[in-house]
């Protein structure tokens, strides 16, 4: 799927950039639920079993299958129903689920340089975890992402991608390479460190043109 687009319905998926499109209007969906829809729709009318979807959306990590059930229940309300009156996504009991939809795969377009629309555009960088902690790791990847898709939901921003912003995770992005590659006025930024049984959370807010900090706090 690397390369290509998939129509299907009023929906365009492009798990590349990991953005989904409903009538070329962005949908605010989690890394984790565009991860499950990609696996899906590359296999439609097949059954994707429950261990192959969260080996996808959580690779090399033992989760209950609580969480898939909590993602697709959530994809299911993002997609609403199907052509037919029916559901994007098929539970089969006991063993996973099928993608119902009729795909068409679109030719990704080469990237161009972000229109100018008058709308503030920013990306929201992956939070620095301080305290080297995995369990703390998936923690700033998960206060990333809801940050994203929170200011996904404005249509007054223009946001970039989970996926594109993620590639600066190491090291420490420059922040003049940043604003160079996402063509993007400001930045978000911050960390997470554990201090005893308690959790210092920063973050800030940059003018990427200039470098220089517009608002920070702490928590």
């Amino acid at each position: 799927m690397h390369g290509t687009r998939i129509a299907f319905g009023p929906f365009v998926l492009d798990p590349d950039t990991g953005t989904l499109l409903k009538e070329r209007i962005p949908i605010a969906v989690g890394h984790r639920g565009l991860t499950l829809l990609a696996a899906l729709a590359a296999r439609p009318g097949e059954i994707v079993t429950k261990a192959e979807l969260m080996d996808a959306a959580w690779p090399g990590t033992a989760v209950e299958e609580g969480n898939l059930t909590v993602q697709i229940a959530t994809l299911r309300k993002v997609l609403g129903p199907a052509d037919n009156g029916g559901e994007w996504i098929a539970t089969v009991p006991r063993v996973g689920y099928r993608f119902t939809g009729t795909i068409e795969p679109v030719a990704s377009t080469p990237s161009k340089p972000m229109p100018a629309s008058g709308k503030p555009s920013i990306a929201v960088l992956p939070f620095a975890n301080l305290g080297g902690d995995q369990d703390q790791q998936y923690l700033s990847d998960g206060i990333t992402e809801d940050i994203i898709t929170e200011l996904a939901r404005f249509r007054s921003l223009l946001v970039i991608a989970r996926n594109s912003s993620f590639q600066f995770r190491h090291p420490a992005p420059d922040i003049a390479e940043v604003r160079r590659k996402l063509g993007v006025r400001y930045l978000v930024e911050g960390s997470i460190r554990k201090l005893g049984d308690r959790i210092r959370i920063t973050t800030q807010l940059i003018d990427a043109a200039t470098g220089t900090h517009l608002w920070a706090q702490r928590y």
